[in-house]
């Protein structure tokens, strides 16, 4: 059972039914979020029956949007580690310094909670035939969820993806098909087959679910602290999935009365330099983001130009009093290495960006020695062997 009720449009409101095949707002192109009924939740849920559940992203199932159990598509996904950062914490004058190793996930990636969820409800809505552009993992976790599901999947990459992420696709029998350009131009040619042969498109926030399946980090991390939030968190920020999905999470919580402390943390959005656009807009107090032309960086997953999300991500930013940072390959590279030779962690170059970005934010004095931070590892860095080095 699921105490799904409806799904709404994050900028007018517009009601959508939930057991009926949606995509986004038709009115004003924005993404669509489900909404529970969180009134029955709370009096029916206790927050502790979860923990006797078994281990996974699915022992939520209340809280996620399917409506049978049965239809859930799992791998094992979610209940990833989190690891105090001792020695790096110790080195930067942080006493609470913790990372989320995503990198546990099937499939290497925080990408396979999303498809999880997001194939889950396609199989159940009667959907077969699904298809992604993306820059490497969440192709790889849809081919994986897609034959777990039965289904057929699409994958729509640019040439320069890394070649784990294009065999772990060809292996779990999708189709694969490369693109010259970057995940900007592997969505137009998506949603174009997508039109013309009748597939289903999971892009980000281009169907309502995956956000779900990533809301689910920001429950395991209250759970983790006992129900009260860290004070920051530092997520890498392409298409801005975990981070709206986290918030969202985190204003459920409250609705529930499931949080012991009121406060919520300062959500940090960190990308790179050679593709900034969040930033950039952040900065400039813009509500919006530009589209960032030649964008360039050895993080695969942040190279996103601009997120069809931007929107949300900006104001989510905003309403946690959090705010946005850049940082470059070779200091991507140089906190890779930190994580592994002090924590023997090999994170994704997106997840390197965090440690990045949180050493800048240090430098600054925008974060308190003994505050609860919390970074985010979103994929191993053993599926950019091939693009770990910068010259």
């Amino acid at each position: 059972m699921t105490y799904l009720s409806h799904l709404r449009c994050s900028r007018c409101d517009k009601k959508y039914e939930a057991n009926q095949v949606q995509t986004f707002c038709q009115t004003c192109q924005a993404p669509l979020l489900s909404c529970y009924d969180l009134a029955a939740a709370r009096k029916h849920l206790d927050r502790g029956a979860f923990q006797t559940r078994q281990s996974g992203m699915w022992r939520w199932h209340e809280l996620l949007p399917v409506f049978n159990l049965h239809s859930a598509i799992s791998l094992g996904e979610g209940d990833t580690p989190l690891l105090l950062l001792r020695q790096i914490g110790t080195q930067y004058g942080l006493t609470n310094l913790f990372i989320k190793d995503e990198s546990f996930n099937p499939t290497g990636s925080f990408k396979a909670r999303g498809l999880s969820a997001a194939v889950s409800k396609a199989k159940e809505l009667g959907i077969r035939k699904l298809i992604i552009p993306t820059a490497g993992n969440a192709g790889g976790a849809l081919a994986a969820y897609a034959a777990r599901a039965g289904l057929k999947a699409t994958i729509v990459m640019p040439k320069d993806t890394p070649p784990s992420n294009i065999e772990e696709s060809k292996i779990a029998g999708a189709r694969v098909v490369l693109v010259d350009g970057l995940i900007s131009d592997a969505a137009k040619f998506a949603g174009k087959m997508a039109q013309e042969e009748g597939w289903y498109d999971v892009s980000t926030f281009k169907e309502p679910y995956r956000t779900e399946g990533k809301k689910i980090m920001g429950f395991e991390l209250a759970e983790a602290f006992n129900w009260i939030l860290p004070n920051v968190i530092v997520y890498p920020t392409g298409g801005g999935t975990g981070l709206i999905g986290m918030w969202k999470a985190f204003a459920e919580l409250q609705e529930l009365g499931w949080l012991e402390s009121s406060h919520r943390p300062r959500m940090i959005a960190v990308q790179a330099s050679g593709c900034a656009p969040v930033v950039k807009a952040f900065m400039s107090g813009a509500s919006s983001c530009e589209f960032w032309l030649n964008a360039n960086t050895i993080a695969a997953g942040l190279r996103v130009p601009k997120s069809f999300a931007d929107r949300e991500i900006l104001h989510d930013l905003k309403e946690s009093n959090g705010t946005a940072i850049e940082v470059d390959d070779k200091e991507i590279v140089s906190a890779q290495n930190i994580l592994a030779s002090s924590e023997g962690i090999f994170a994704a170059p997106e997840g390197a960006a965090t440690l990045a970005g949180l050493i800048k934010l240090v430098g600054r004095n925008e974060i308190h020695p003994d505050e609860k931070v919390v970074l985010f590892n979103t994929a191993t860095g053993l599926k950019y062997l091939d693009h770990r080095y910068v010259s």
